[in-house]
């Protein structure tokens, strides 16, 4: 029996001890809030587009191991709806791992479920607080089955990585109509200036496409606390560069969305893509999840923030002040005042936008501070 094989039986074993029976999913186990029962997982179908200036082959919500290579979008005989996701494992040593973060509350107890097609495919749940056997399947017998756990999360869990994945040698497998039920988070809060009485005041740059030596000197120089908004591509295409513009403590990298759309527009389930992905992309490159969000445009509905509350984000901020492309624009009578935000953009210009908006905070009595510092 081949190596691969062996765990297999040793897999099965080991879960056949674990698994509970597999219950039909129960949206009322939610326990312990007032807070209505949602499908909390994002591009749960896979009927949502990729948004513009994602990655090529990137299945919108979802991090699959093996990339474009073993996960797919298909259209030929979904569970519901038009799409599902279908994964073919490129070689022996995968089981092509398709997962995603979703934001839970602690101490509350969630079900996890989604219809799969396949052998040995699995459904499960890490980071709970607490050991929790996946829900599987040894074959569906070339239909849809769905597979169901249930887990309470322990008190210090904020998120869980939502997982399928097949098995060594099984074959292809499809997964469709995913959900994760338990109580809708609070939406998040929207700002354009942080409450406090200290002097200062808070430097924010957004997009990060030119970015200059000039700008990154000057902020070491002055010992600067920036808040970065960066959108996925120019972060992935320079990390070192806003490691380096964000050293200074109190700074901190955080979501500006995928493709800087007006999520006005778009339902609150696209949104939902925009704002996670963007958000695993920066908790990838730089190690910290983001908790503030800046809306492209500043344009923003109810359901940005309920979107944003669903990827874990505490705070939608705009600004009340732009120094921008040489603008010195205070969206309030007199200077600067304590806990203004002011906007930035990486551009070729931004290391004369710095010194003028530095020159504006001393002017007013003010110090650049770091905003998360302010805000949690």
């Amino acid at each position: 029996m081949s190596t691969r094989l062996c765990a297999l039986a040793a897999s099965v074993a080991l879960l056949t001890a674990l698994a509970v029976p597999a219950a039909a999913a129960d949206p009322g186990a939610a326990a312990g809030s007032g807070a209505p029962t949602v499908n909390l997982a994002t591009n749960p179908g896979f009927e949502l587009p990729s948004p513009n200036l994602a990655d090529w082959g990137s299945v919108p919500g979802w991090n699959c191991t093996g990339g474009p290579a073993e996960a797919a979008v298909t259209t030929t005989a979904a569970h519901s709806g038009t799409s599902a996701l279908t994964v073919t494992p490129a070689n022996a040593d995968s089981t092509g791992e398709c997962a995603q973060t979703v934001d839970v509350q602690p101490d509350t107890t969630y079900t996890a479920s989604a219809w799969v097609r396949g052998n040995f495919v699995h459904l499960g749940a890490t980071g709970t607080g607490h050991d929790v056997a996946p829900a599987w399947t040894a074959t569906t017998s070339g239909g849809w089955q769905q597979l169901t756990t249930r887990f309470t999360t322990g008190p210090n869990a904020r998120s869980i990585r939502l997982y399928v994945h097949g098995w060594y040698q099984q074959g292809p497998f499809s997964v469709d109509d995913v959900r994760v039920d338990g109580p809708a988070p609070a939406p998040a809060v929207a700002a354009g200036s942080i409450p406090t009485t200290d002097k200062v005041v808070f430097f924010t740059v957004d997009d990060g496409w030119q970015r200059t030596p000039e700008a990154e000197r000057f902020i070491a120089d002055h010992h600067l606390p920036i808040t970065a908004f960066p959108l996925p591509m120019p972060a992935g295409t320079d990390p070192g560069f806003f490691k380096r513009v964000t050293a200074v403590p109190g700074s901190s990298v955080q979501d500006h969305s995928v493709s800087h759309s007006d999520l006005s527009k778009l339902p609150l389930e696209q949104q939902q893509v925009e704002i996670c992905d963007a958000r695993d992309t920066m908790t990838r490159l730089f190690g910290t999840a983001p908790v503030v969000f800046r809306p492209p445009f500043f344009t923003w509905n109810t359901d940005t923030l309920q979107a944003a509350a669903n990827c874990g984000i505490r705070t939608v901020l705009t600004a009340d002040a732009d120094f921008s492309w040489g603008a010195s624009n205070i969206w309030h009578p007199g200077l600067l005042q304590p806990g203004d935000v002011v906007l930035m953009h990486w551009t070729d210009a931004l290391a004369a936008d710095l010194p003028r908006a530095l020159a504006a905070a001393e002017a007013a009595g003010l110090k650049p501070a770091g905003l998360v510092d302010y805000l949690h």
